[in-house]
């Protein structure tokens, strides 16, 4: 869409525009369709006296969500031309029905810069995802920035909601922790011009930053784990294979097995729709009923294996005397549970605070930022759920 705007101070003339054309407007699509609506008042710049009812008309678009912007406007002796600005509003106004997003506020101005970044994530009632939270908080916190949380990514429909809130208030920028379904995310946040960062996963792009964990290493370090431990019957709780995460801590454990010389059978996979508690229990129940039941489980994250410990239990098997249990992430019920828990720990804290510093640099004014992609390294913790020989 294109506007007309006066542009001589001999009568008036119109010149066309594109808003990325006027000077000193900072501006983000809200989707492929256009932009935030402007309004455009003259104050008679040069030798020109200040159009009368500027301020007024200003405070008065700005209440209704318009982000306001004053340029150099023609007079004639002492008059104003504002019928051409009322035509420049005017079509501002329909602009908002071809796809225009309503600011909130007049802070659209070069120069200006949101004191609130975003966070996006899956699921805030995963600990892991918490911890990631909580390091983008305090990535915040050292730039003096405040934080919106967004849940439930994983939902096109929620996800679409957190973009237009991210966009109509103005957010700086979002870290994109959401796991699944982030490449529609991503897509969605370069075509309305919003900087991100991706968490807890690997970009390897120049578009944006990326902090990542090498869960291949993870996978293969528990499964290794539990091969020196004398383990050769193996399950893998695997979570929705949607889930790259999910995919590279099966991909490691394939090669731990590989390398020690046991064929890929030796790893049986039971996978589970979420990466719940309920979902862990359902599957311990499945491992009790296989005919040969292995001594040892590895699980992609550590609700799966809380629940695969309350099944054991239950039946009343010893872990680790009868079958022993990894988790993964280390979140903090995993030392706490009933029988400690063994798990992989990922630094999600870390992973937030990096992520969250990377967007603040990345939107910061006048610094220049080259786009990084930081993988971070997982580490192996030891408890009491694998310190036995595996059963005879």
């Amino acid at each position: 869409m294109r506007f007309s705007s006066p542009t001589s101070s001999d009568g008036v003339t119109e010149q066309p525009f594109t808003l990325d054309e006027v000077p000193g407007v900072l501006w983000t699509p809200e989707d492929a369709r256009g932009t935030r609506p402007l309004i455009l008042l003259g104050h008679g710049g040069g030798q020109h006296k200040t159009a009368p009812g500027t301020a007024s008309r200003a405070r008065r678009y700005a209440a209704e969500g318009f982000a306001v912007v004053a340029i150099d406007a023609p007079h004639h002796g002492d008059r104003p031309q504002d019928e051409k600005f009322g035509r420049i509003t005017a079509e501002m106004r329909a602009g908002m029905a071809a796809g225009y997003v309503r600011a909130e506020g007049a802070r659209q101005l070069r120069g200006w810069a949101s004191r609130v970044i975003a966070v996006m994530v899956l699921d805030m009632t995963n600990p892991f995802f918490t911890a990631l939270a909580s390091g983008v908080k305090q990535a915040a916190r050292e730039a003096d920035l405040g934080v919106m949380v967004c849940t439930g990514a994983h939902d096109p429909t929620e996800a679409a909601r957190h973009l237009s809130l991210i966009t109509s208030h103005q957010v700086r920028g979002a870290v994109l922790a959401s796991g699944e379904g982030v490449g529609h995310t991503v897509a969605a946040f370069r075509r309305n011009a919003v900087p991100f960062v991706l968490a807890d996963q690997y970009a390897p792009q120049p578009a944006a930053c990326s902090v990542g964990i090498d869960d291949v290493a993870g996978g293969q370090a528990a499964v290794r784990h539990l091969l020196e431990r004398g383990h050769r019957s193996l399950a893998y709780v695997s979570g929705p294979d949607r889930l790259q995460q999910v995919r590279d801590r099966r991909r490691g454990a394939l090669t731990a097995i590989s390398e020690s010389g046991l064929p890929p059978t030796a790893l049986r996979e039971l996978s589970c729709d979420a990466l719940t508690v309920t979902a862990g229990k359902d599957a311990g129940h499945r491992i009790l009923g296989l005919p040969e039941r292995p001594t040892a489980v590895f699980c992609a994250n550590d609700l799966l294996a809380l629940g695969v410990l309350h099944a054991l239990y239950e039946a009343g098997l010893r872990v680790p005397d009868d079958i022993a249990v990894v988790g993964y992430d280390d979140i903090e019920f995993a030392a706490s549970a009933v029988v400690p828990l063994t798990s992989v720990r990922r630094p999600a804290s870390a992973v937030g605070r990096q992520a969250g510093r990377l967007l603040i640099e990345d939107t910061a004014h006048g610094i220049r930022h080259t786009h990084r992609h930081v993988v971070l390294q997982p580490e192996l913790v030891v408890r009491r759920s694998t310190l036995a020989a595996p059963a005879r």
